[in-house]
């Protein structure tokens, strides 16, 4: 005759590891998506500069500052691409006989953590990347090259005059150990308990460096410097509901819906720099 064994089933449940989000610190625009789907925003050019006529204006001018010229003006449009949803149920009864560890509320949450947070996340480093207005050539980053190649990618912001300050420098945690590996480098990690807490791990060459899980990250990515000049990450709406005993259902049903989208300013894409391994 068998005998069965006694089982014991804790009050635990075994979650999945999950990083919280760190794109706020890379999206800086505050436009009013309230009541709207899309929105527009102005592009208006500058005028070239002329040689005063001191003396007199030229031939053919009636203004001693030079021709005048008409400042053309567009617009961008940004329409919200993603609106995403899901619905789970759980029976009265599989929240009772687990000790409520299967429970609407911690069930909602670990969706938020485990789905929808690295999806939004995942969007948005995807169309920063796709988007960026500097983009040198893929190469293979190695922990000989690294330094040499975030130094030269911060300088080719300088130069085309993006903020100095304010910039981060995202990598994965595989570039980051390169970093770590590279012993001409010194990290500054004395940052304060702000930045920390928002996901800054160090600073290099004036960059907040952010550490992103590379399944978060396009399968070539090498490191991004960006500004949150560039970059607008619009979460127009988020809606959570529990339904405790809604018809047909003995339990909580949880529906879940989230409409966001990231562009990227046009003008602003230089504030962007993209570096992809080979």
């Amino acid at each position: 005759m068998a005998i069965e064994l006694a089982t014991q089933y804790l009050p635990f449940v075994d979650e999945i590891f999950t990083t919280e989000s760190k794109r706020d610190l890379l999206s800086g625009q505050n436009f009013d998506w309230s009541g709207a789907h899309s929105i527009r925003i102005w592009r208006v050019d500058s005028s070239d500069m002329n040689d005063y006529g001191r003396t007199g204006p030229d031939s053919g001018n009636w203004s001693r500052y030079g021709p005048v010229s008409a400042l053309d003006a567009d617009t961008q449009e940004m329409t919200l691409r993603k609106d995403r949803s899901f619905t789970f149920a759980i029976d009265r009864l599989d929240s009772d006989e687990t000790k409520q560890q299967v429970s609407a509320a911690s069930a909602l949450a670990r969706q938020l953590r485990e789905k929808v947070i690295p999806e939004v996340d995942s969007w948005a480093y995807l169309q920063m990347c796709e988007n960026a207005g500097l983009v040198p050539t893929p190469l293979a980053l190695t922990k000989a090259n690294i330094y040499e190649q975030i130094v030269e990618a911060n300088n080719a912001l300088d130069n085309a005059e993006v903020p100095e300050t304010n910039r981060s420098l995202v990598v994965s945690p595989d570039i980051y150990l390169l970093l770590k590996l590279n012993r001409d480098i010194i990290l500054e990690t004395d940052i304060g308990n702000d930045l920390r807490l928002r996901g800054v791990i160090a600073i290099l060459d004036g960059l907040k460096i952010i550490k992103v899980p590379a399944n978060r990250l396009p399968d070539d990515f090498g490191f991004m410097i960006a500004h949150p000049i560039a970059t607008t990450m619009p979460v127009k709406l988020e809606s959570y509901k529990i339904h405790e005993d809604p018809p047909g259902i003995n339990g909580s049903l949880v529906e879940g819906r989230v409409a966001y989208d990231t562009f990227v300013l046009e003008r602003k894409a230089k504030a962007i720099l993209y570096q992809a391994q080979a």
